[in-house]
């Protein structure tokens, strides 16, 4: 088994090992891996934060040995807070970083770092907190960064920002916690569901106070919640059917 490190700000992660092909998430600086195969150009990697299998450019990593893995997935998670950061590497060259970006990796690639950071589990009462720090950030399909995010990657990373693992999917994340059987049960920083005609989970957003709900949507946005779903207010149309609200913390 080959292992790898991102030492980029943020990489796609693709559907099938070629340029044109869907974004299915990305790597942001720090995030580590399992090599599950390798070609000539490109690495079908497993993420060790949520498991989440794609593609990644050989260009666009380093291959770190087992024990560095090991060492890192022991190590506690420590994640940029700043919105846009700098590491600096040994030639005093600037490499930028996003917010939530992995700096568990900071002494294994030479790098040094002095922006804000966060670590271990914070009070629910944060969430909504973290939330606001991506509003109107612009939806992207397979994207995590307040450039370009959907609406699991969204909800995955204000929790990561936490202390707290969301798988990647809305389908998935929608298997963790427990179910709620009514709005009114809901506090801020749960989530809430919503399918499609045929039933399956598509969205996710993050529950606020006095129905109020904040997803990406076009953009990182707040809507009302209702027994139906969002309700777009700029719109003035519903635009999404609720399935169901989990609790995750």
């Amino acid at each position: 088994m080959q292992y790898g490190i991102c030492s980029l700000s943020v990489v796609p992660l693709r559907n099938e090992p070629a340029d044109t092909s869907e974004l299915v998430t990305q790597v942001l600086y720090g995030d580590f891996f399992k090599v599950l195969e390798q070609r000539k150009y490109w690495s079908k990697i497993r993420l060790d934060f949520d498991a989440y299998e794609g593609w990644i450019d050989n260009k666009q990593y380093i291959e770190i040995l087992e024990e560095n893995y090991k060492q890192l997935q022991d190590s506690p998670l420590k994640l940029s807070l700043d919105l846009v950061e700098f590491i600096q590497d040994t030639n005093n060259q600037l490499h930028p970083i996003l917010l939530g970006s992995c700096l568990s990796g900071l002494q294994l690639l030479n790098h040094t770092y002095d922006g804000n950071t966060t670590q271990g589990q914070i009070a629910k009462e944060n969430i909504i907190t973290t939330a606001f720090s991506y509003l109107n950030a612009p939806y992207l399909w397979g994207g995590k960064t307040p450039f370009g995010i959907d609406c699991s990657g969204f909800t995955q990373m204000v929790y990561k920002l936490n202390g707290y693992k969301l798988l990647r999917d809305a389908s998935q994340q929608a298997t963790q916690g427990e179910a709620l059987s009514f709005i009114e049960e809901s506090e801020p920083g749960d989530l809430a569901f919503f399918d499609n005609n045929e039933g399956i989970i598509t969205h996710v957003g993050i529950i606020m106070k006095d129905n109020y709900i904040i997803h990406a949507h076009g953009k990182v946005r707040i809507d009302r919640l209702d027994h139906s779903g969002i309700y777009n207010v700029d719109k003035r149309t519903h635009t999404h059917k609720l399935r169901v609200i989990k609790k995750i913390i």
